[in-house]
C-alpha cells in the first residue's frame, strides 16, 4: 500500500494543505520554511504524538481551538487486505471494503485528542473505528521509517535502542541464522543444557535455588520456593555486542566514522532490507522519509543515493526525501513527484514542480545568482585522458586568458577502443548538445583521433557522425590526422604506431603528454599541430563572453 493523497491541517507551520503523493517524491524549500514538518505530520499520523507532547505542541499558532488532522488516503487496499496476518482482521476488512482498492485514515485531534485514528466508511459516509482500537488494522497499513537528521549509527548498529534501521538489519540477519542447521542445534543443546532437571547445569542451579529458598522461608514462610530459569537466548539478545567494522584503509568501528560513511551505512542498511523483503516476497510496504538525504554526502554519493532509493520505490516501496541539493531535482524520472515548499506569514505551503518551474528551482537551489553556479565557458570534449592533459597544460601555457573558464573534459579509452570512445564522446554531448535547454549546443568542440581503418571502426565513426550533423556542418568537430595523439606530436616526442602500441597503458600516456605539453614550445605547437591550434580557436570564440 502507499500514500496516493495527504491532506495536513493546522500542524506545526502547516496551516492547510492538501497534495498528491508519487513512488518517489523530492521536497525542495529554504531552510526553516516546513519541509520536516511535512514528515513530521506523516510521523504523528503513524506514531502518535512524542513523548511528553500534547496537541498545543503541534497546533499552529493561528489556529485557534481548530483540530488539528492528517487525512491519508492509501492506495493498494485489496492487496494490502490479502496480506493481513489475522484471518478475523481480513475478513472484517474484506466485509468493510469488498472492492474498493483506495481508504481513507485520519488521525484528528477531534477524536481522544488525536490519540487514535478513524477510518471513513463510504458506506455510512462517516468517520468511525469498526473495529475497536485502530492497532487492530495496523497491519493493513505501510510502516514508515523515518530517518532524520539526529539518528547517528551509535543509535542503531548495536541494538542498544529499539529503532527502525536496527529492527531492518535484525530481520535481515535473523533470517539467515535462525534457518541454519548450526544454530537451530545451538538451541537445542541450550534447552539440554539449562532445561533438563537431568542436566549437571540444571541441578546446581537447582541446590542454589534451594539453599536460596532456605534463607528466604525463614522471612516467607509459607511455602516460598524458589527456581533459577535460564530461557532460550532470543536472536537480537545474541546481537546485543553487535558492531559493524569498515576497512577504508583504516579498520574501525562503523561508529568511529564520519557522519557522512555513517549515514551512507544506514541507507544501504535500507536497501538491502527492501531486497530482503523483495526475495522473500514480504506483502507488507514500507514508507521511507528521510531528511536532508544529502546530508554529509559528496554530489557523486548523492547521485548514486538517489539512483538506490529510485530502486526501492521501483520494487513497491514509497519514498519521500527533502533536500537542499539541486543534484536530488534536476535528473527526471516518470514516478518522480518535486514539491517546493515556501512560508510566507509563518504558514507552509507545498507546491508541485513541474519541468517547467525545475529550472528556477534548481537556480535558487544554487545561490540565485549566475556567479555561484560556475558553469564552463564553453566544454572541449576529447577522447582520452592523454589528450585531455596535453591540452589541459597547453592551454595554462599559451592561453591562460582565453581559455578561462573552458572545460576540457575527456570520453575515456584510448587508440584500441575506438568504439568505446566514440560512445564516450556521444554519452558527454548527450546532456549538453540534446537537453531540454541546450546552451552548448553551438559552442561545444569535440577532437577526436582518427579512426582505425577496420571496417567496423570505420562504420561506428560513420555513425557518429551521421548522428551529430550539426557539428560537422558548423565546424565543431576536428579530427587529428593520427590514430593517436602521440602519432601526432611533432619531433622529438612522435611516437610511431608500434611504440604507442607499446606504451604501458593509460598512465604512461598520461605522463608522457604532461612531459610533451610542458616541453613544446608555442611555435611547434602552432606549425607541427594545426588541428589543435584550430579546434582550440573555435572553442575561444564559440564560448560565451568571460563578462
Amino acid at each position: 500500500m502507499k500514500i496516493n493523497r495527504i491532506k495536513i491541517n493546522r500542524f506545526r507551520s502547516i496551516y492547510e494543505t492538501d497534495q498528491e503523493l508519487n513512488d518517489f517524491n523530492v521536497l525542495v524549500g529554504q531552510n526553516n520554511h516546513g519541509k520536516t514538518n511535512f514528515f513530521e505530520a506523516i510521523n504523528w499520523f503513524f506514531n502518535g504524538y512524542n513523548r511528553g507532547e500534547t496537541v498545543d505542541d503541534i497546533r499552529h499558532c493561528d489556529a485557534g481551538a481548530d483540530a488539528v488532522e492528517v487525512e491519508i488516503t492509501f492506495t493498494g487496499l485489496q492487496a494490502g487486505i490479502e496480506g493481513i496476518n489475522s484471518a478475523p482482521k481480513k475478513t472484517a476488512m474484506q466485509r468493510l471494503f469488498p472492492d474498493a482498492d483506495e481508504f481513507v485514515v485520519r488521525r484528528s485531534s477531534t477524536n481522544e485528542g488525536g490519540k487514535r485514528r478513524e477510518l471513513w466508511d463510504p458506506q455510512a459516509e462517516e468517520w468511525k473505528n469498526p473495529m475497536g482500537a485502530d492497532g487492530t488494522w495496523g497491519d493493513l497499513l505501510p510502516t514508515l521509517e523515518y530517518v532524520h537528521t539526529k539518528v547517528r549509527l551509535s543509535d542503531v548498529g548495536g541494538y542498544k535502542k529499539a529503532s527502525p534501521i536496527s529492527e531492518m538489519l535484525s530481520g535481515v540477519l535473523a533470517a539467515i541464522v535462525e534457518t541454519n542447521p548450526q544454530y537451530l542445534e545451538f538451541k537445542s543443546k541450550f534447552e539440554e543444557l539449562f532445561g533438563h532437571d537431568e542436566s549437571e547445569v540444571r541441578v546446581r542451579l537447582n541446590e542454589i535455588g534451594d539453599k536460596v529458598q532456605v534463607y528466604l522461608q525463614k522471612q516467607f514462610p509459607d511455602g516460598t520456593t524458589v527456581r533459577f530459569d535460564v530461557q532460550n537466548p532470543v536472536f537480537e539478545d545474541l546481537l546485543k555486542n553487535f558492531g559493524t567494522e569498515v576497512d577504508d584503509g583504516v579498520v574501525t568501528s562503523a561508529e568511529e566514522k564520519g557522519d557522512g560513511m555513517q549515514r551512507a551505512i544506514m541507507l544501504s542498511i535500507i536497501q538491502v532490507y527492501a531486497d530482503y523483503r523483495r526475495d522473500n516476497e514480504l506483502a507488507k510496504k514500507f514508507i521511507f522519509l528521510i531528511d536532508e538525504a544529502e546530508l554529509h554526502l559528496h554530489p557523486t554519493a548523492q547521485r548514486a543515493l538517489k539512483k538506490a532509493l529510485q530502486d526501492i520505490s521501483g520494487q513497491g516501496e514509497q519514498v519521500l526525501v527533502n533536500t537542499h541539493s539541486s543534484v536530488l531535482v534536476t535528473d527526471h524520472s516518470t514516478d518522480q513527484q518535486l514539491f517546493q515548499v515556501h512560508k510566507q506569514d509563518g504558514k507552509t505551503t507545498l507546491d508541485p514542480i513541474g519541468e517547467s518551474a525545475k529550472q528556477k528551482v534548481v537556480f535558487q537551489l544554487l545561490g540565485g545568482s549566475p556567479a555561484d553556479l560556475l558553469l564552463p565557458r564553453n566544454f572541449m570534449i576529447v577522447e582520452g585522458r592523454s589528450d585531455c592533459t596535453f591540452l589541459e597544460e597547453i592551454i595554462a601555457r599559451f592561453y591562460p586568458e582565453q581559455a578561462a573558464g573552458i572545460h576540457v573534459v575527456f570520453a575515456g579509452g584510448d587508440i584500441d577502443e575506438q568504439e568505446r570512445t566514440l560512445h564516450g564522446v556521444h554519452k558527454m554531448l548527450v546532456p549538453i548538445t540534446t537537453s531540454a535547454n541546450p546552451i552548448y549546443k553551438d559552442r561545444v568542440v569535440v577532437l577526436c583521433d582518427l579512426p582505425s581503418e577496420t571496417a567496423h571502426a570505420q562504420r561506428k565513426y560513420e555513425q557518429f557522425r551521421e548522428g551529430y550533423p550539426d557539428l560537422q556542418e558548423s565546424d565543431q568537430l576536428f579530427i587529428l590526422p593520427n590514430h593517436s595523439i602521440e602519432e601526432y606530436y611533432p619531433e622529438p616526442w612522435k611516437k610511431t604506431a608500434e611504440q604507442v602500441a607499446g606504451m604501458n597503458g593509460v598512465k604512461e600516456k598520461v605522463n608522457y603528454a604532461h612531459e610533451v605539453g610542458t616541453s613544446i614550445d608555442h611555435a611547434q605547437l602552432i606549425s607541427h599541430m594545426p588541428v589543435i591550434k584550430e579546434a582550440l580557436d573555435a572553442c575561444f570564440d564559440r564560448a560565451f563572453p568571460a563578462n
